[in-house]
């Protein structure tokens, strides 16, 4: 096996797949920013698996960039966790499949508690899409794993796709580097930022 090779084609797998997910995008995404651009609580993100890890970068990116948002992990939501989330939020349910069962149980509680529900899905006729208030479908052909069975050009694409919801939604808030200082504190970019900021100088809008 050349190694090197093959890794070179399995990334270039990933990034067909994201450059053919990039090309699809419809109006389903201008919808879910703009409802959590508009959002009065916070966006909660839930999943399992792979899509769970995915989830909860994509929640930490989130609340780094000006919009408050954490991860809720979907069978500790069905046991209590689901307390969480209140009338204000929105969920953000991701699954390759649309069908794990953890997520699709949590929409009755959610309907009730009224928060509204955005899903990424695969698959655009899976039972979370359909029972979604928004529904973005990141479909991919095939996974970049010769198995085609280990999430990874689906989990790759969704996570590209929520870092650009992420960064749109910054610029929406027109989130600057100023108001980045005050969620980085420490660390070297911390510290960079606070060369250039006094913390006690800046406004955040809450």
């Amino acid at each position: 096996m050349e190694i090197r090779e093959v890794a070179r084609q399995i990334i270039e797998k990933e990034l067909k797949a994201v450059k053919n997910v990039s090309s699809k995008l419809g109006d389903e995404i201008e919808a879910a920013v703009k409802a959590m651009h508009e959002c009065k609580g916070r966006i909660v993100i839930s999943g399992l698996g792979k899509s769970g890890h995915i989830g909860k970068k994509l929640a930490a990116t989130l609340a780094s960039t000006g919009t408050p948002s954490f991860f809720v992990h979907a069978a500790e939501a069905l046991h209590g966790d689901l307390g969480m989330i209140t009338k204000d939020d929105i969920v953000l349910a991701i699954s390759n499949s649309g069908e794990t069962k953890e997520l699709i149980d949590m929409i009755p509680s959610i309907r009730i508690i009224g928060a509204k529900i955005i899903s990424i899905t695969g698959n655009k006729e899976s039972t979370l899409a359909k029972s979604s208030d928004i529904s973005i479908e990141i479909k991919v052909e095939s996974e970049a794993d010769p198995l085609n069975l280990a999430p990874t050009s689906s989990s790759t694409a969704t996570l590209v796709v929520g870092d650009a919801i992420a960064i749109v939604l910054s610029l929406m808030k027109d989130f600057k580097d100023e108001n980045f200082a005050v969620f980085h504190p420490g660390g070297s970019l911390g510290r960079k930022l606070l060369e250039k900021y006094k913390l006690e100088d800046i406004q955040c809008e809450g």
